[in-house]
């Protein structure tokens, strides 16, 4: 009687083990580590045409003039606050001269300025730069480089720029060269009219642009 209690408690007891083993390999099978996932954060920045602007500088033998054109439409694209694309627009129409205060004068240069002599603002109204690559060098600066489109003609153009990031509001600032020979901007330059002389206009004219963005 003793031996076969002993033995119903001994089957009992494996009984309970075995179960035990079973359960642990079953829930194991059953509830996997969860893989961990990484997403990157992609985030476009529509330009503000009224907060952004640039100003140009053309220079000669004797001195320089200085105006604005106004931006008109762009997007910057961001992952994880790093610039990865994006493009801007210009209005050839908006174009102002700064440093002439006499009206009469000042009005004169900017219709020349919108000529076909110049940028042909009639026909050619918009002015467009496209990235095609961008590569970071930290502290916010980049090396970018596109596509410039001027009266209808494009041309690559690579040039230094920052790009910050602050409460969902974006700062982009460039300073660009750009030989205006290339995009057939012929008034004064030598490139077209030889033996000009004194009266030339170099044919590199200088771009500051900053544009001010925020998130969408």
């Amino acid at each position: 009687m003793h031996m076969q209690r002993l033995l119903s408690l001994v089957f009992v007891g494996s009984a309970v083990i075995l179960m035990s083993f079973t359960n642990a390999a079953t829930t194991g099978k059953e509830k996997p580590a969860k893989a961990v996932t990484r997403t990157k954060k992609a985030t476009t920045f529509q330009v503000d045409k009224n907060l952004s602007k640039l100003n140009w500088a053309g220079k000669n033998l004797t001195g320089q003039r200085t105006g604005t054109i106004g931006v008109s439409e762009g997007k910057l694209d961001l992952e994880n606050n790093v610039l990865k694309g994006g493009n801007f627009s210009l209005d050839i129409h908006s174009i102002a001269v700064t440093d002439i205060k006499d009206a009469a004068m000042n009005a004169k240069l900017v219709t020349h300025l919108k000529s076909d002599d110049f940028f042909d603002a009639e026909k050619f109204p918009t002015a467009r730069f496209v990235i095609t690559k961008v590569d970071a060098k930290g502290n916010d600066t980049y090396d970018v480089t596109g596509n410039l489109t001027i009266k209808g003609i494009t041309h690559p153009i690579t040039f230094p720029a920052t790009v910050a990031v602050s409460n969902n509001k974006l700062t982009a600032k460039a300073d660009i060269v750009v030989d205006r020979s290339k995009f057939n901007v012929r008034f004064g330059s030598k490139s077209f009219f030889a033996g000009i002389g004194d009266k030339a206009i170099y044919d590199d004219f200088d771009l500051a642009v900053e544009l001010v963005a925020n998130a969408r």
